[in-house]
């Protein structure tokens, strides 16, 4: 048994170089683009943001049928038109994803009067971008019932069809603040850390689930309402992501059946970054580069 042990121990490491080496060359490789043709794609926070373009984006890349979810019925109404005038057929519908009970009733009414959702984009967010002695407790609360809680819903109303059919993708719009937090938007950082979380969970438990899988996206700052006010101390060198650019990469990252995707790909070099530097030298760059009063402008949407 100890002979046993020893080669196991030995050979780990082996494994771990060739499952890293064959990952690299397939990664190089054009991989093959899943067809969304039959998808039925459910997007929560479908009226404005990244949301709106990524309903535009899955309807001009194929899928059958788009279903918006949201609290604003003037935006849902109107990105549902221009939706619907393109040829794609678009519903949607008012859902509080913090409200489990809203969303779970939500969820039954999407089944018996469209179908089967396929492909579910966990999109709504909230942010303050307040410190956490200038937050007010409800406020807190609100982040992360929308931006963590509302997924557990969401995902617990949905992925069982998907499960039983083996076809499904659940989507997770998450932020690089997830892995790199800033001052000043508290619970906002915390939440998007605990729905990374999540969705890593989520992506190992469905491995061995055929034909269901998972894409988590973490973008740098995106140039949305959202964070209306927020200012980037070197917008040349790291200028604010387009929306659409976001919901481009998103959809082509689900047909790749992509898990994990860095917007733009240099966040993965501040993660590798932040796994060895001290805490000073990472306290340091965050001064330099202006994170510290990044969120001194923000207004947020009115």
């Amino acid at each position: 048994m100890e002979l046993k042990s020893a080669c196991r121990m030995f050979l780990f490491p082996v494994q771990m170089l060739y499952f890293i080496v064959r990952a690299s060359l397939f990664s190089l490789l054009p991989s093959r683009r899943k067809d969304l043709t039959k998808e039925v794609v459910l997007i929560t926070g479908g009226g404005r943001g990244i949301g709106r373009h990524l309903a535009k984006e899955f309807a001009k890349q194929g899928a059958r049928k788009v279903i918006l979810w949201g609290r604003t019925e003037k935006c849902l109404k109107e990105t549902a038109e221009e939706i619907s005038l393109s040829g794609t057929e678009c519903h949607y519908f008012l859902c509080d994803v913090a409200n489990r009970e809203e969303v779970y009733k939500q969820a039954k009414v999407v089944r018996e009067k469209v179908g089967d959702v396929t492909i579910l984009v966990n999109n709504a967010a909230v942010v303050h971008g307040k410190s956490l002695m200038d937050s007010d407790d409800d406020a807190l609360l609100k982040s992360q019932h929308i931006n963590t809680m509302g997924q557990f819903w969401t995902t617990k109303a949905f992925l069982p069809r998907m499960l039983e059919l083996q076809h499904g993708h659940v989507v997770c719009i998450n932020s690089i603040l997830s892995q790199s937090a800033i001052p000043g938007a508290i619970d906002y950082c915390t939440s998007k850390a605990s729905s990374l979380a999540f969705m890593e969970s989520l992506t190992l438990g469905l491995l061995d689930c055929p034909g269901v899988g998972c894409t988590t996206v973490l973008p740098f700052h995106t140039n949305t309402e959202m964070f209306q006010g927020m200012r980037v101390r070197f917008p040349q060198l790291f200028p604010p992501l387009k929306p659409e650019v976001v919901a481009q990469r998103t959809v082509d990252a689900v047909r790749a059946d992509k898990a994990f995707l860095y917007l733009p790909w240099t966040m993965h070099a501040l993660v590798i970054l932040k796994s060895f530097m001290p805490q000073v030298a990472l306290e340091e760059i965050h001064r330099f580069s202006g994170s510290y009063t990044c969120m001194n402008t923000f207004k947020g949407r009115t």
